[in-house]
């Protein structure tokens, strides 16, 4: 039984970020039936990171220029040493995680990923693990940080990195599943009809056109 399925989830991340941080939570997301999009700050292909060694490049499925947090149902914040930082230099990805936090969307974060959290002026109050190396700045940001594989706080799950994976996982999805009488409860869209682009018209009016100077040309053959 696919326990998310029809949850829109969007994985926020940049080049830089820890690929098994991704790819990972992704398949496991996916194999629950959820819909996953790879929100980044520009279109295009992304770099994971193996550690410190280049990884994988992944596919950007929107910017964060097309879309905005109530698109979606849920966030995912991987982490990496370069992701986070390049991501909470970003006004648009700062605005994201505010707008998901504000609507009291579920939040998966992971390693490095607090920062984001953090710059978007989040963590106050919260209580979050990460990587060891970053529990001044939660601590800083008024946040408190815990040493645990995995952390349930609110609409927030955290945890440390890869070696708390599986711990990882399962606090998410249980944390994801708690929306779901949400999206069950959404409307199915009504069907689309399949509206002509704009450029169609233009195209046809010239094929009818050239149809019609066709018709005309043999008529005038045949007198």
């Amino acid at each position: 039984m696919k326990k998310l399925k029809g949850l829109r989830v969007a994985v926020l991340a940049a080049d830089g970020f820890e690929q098994v941080e991704l790819t990972t939570p992704v398949k496991k997301l996916e194999r629950q039936g959820a819909e996953v999009t790879i929100v980044s700050p520009h279109k295009g292909r992304i770099r994971g990171m193996n550690l410190l060694l280049p990884g994988k490049r992944v596919a950007v499925d929107a910017s964060l220029r097309e879309v905005k947090a109530a698109d979606f149902d849920a966030v995912l914040l991987p982490g990496g040493f370069v992701n986070p930082d390049i991501l909470r230099q970003s006004a648009l990805a700062l605005d994201f995680v505010r707008d998901a936090d504000a609507l009291d969307m579920p939040i998966a974060v992971i390693c490095h990923g607090p920062w984001v959290l953090i710059s978007a002026g989040l963590v106050e109050g919260r209580a979050l693990a990460s990587w060891p190396g970053i529990r001044d700045d939660v601590r800083n940001a008024g946040g408190r940080w815990v040493d645990e594989p995995m952390m349930r706080d609110g609409n927030w799950v955290s945890s440390p990195g890869p070696r708390q994976m599986l711990a990882f996982l399962k606090g998410m999805v249980e944390l994801f599943a708690e929306k779901m009488p949400e999206v069950k409860a959404r409307a199915p869209l009504a069907p689309q009809r399949h509206a002509v682009p704009a450029r169609w018209p233009r195209l046809l009016a010239g094929t009818l056109a050239t149809a019609a100077l066709g018709a005309g040309v043999r008529r005038l053959a045949l007198r």
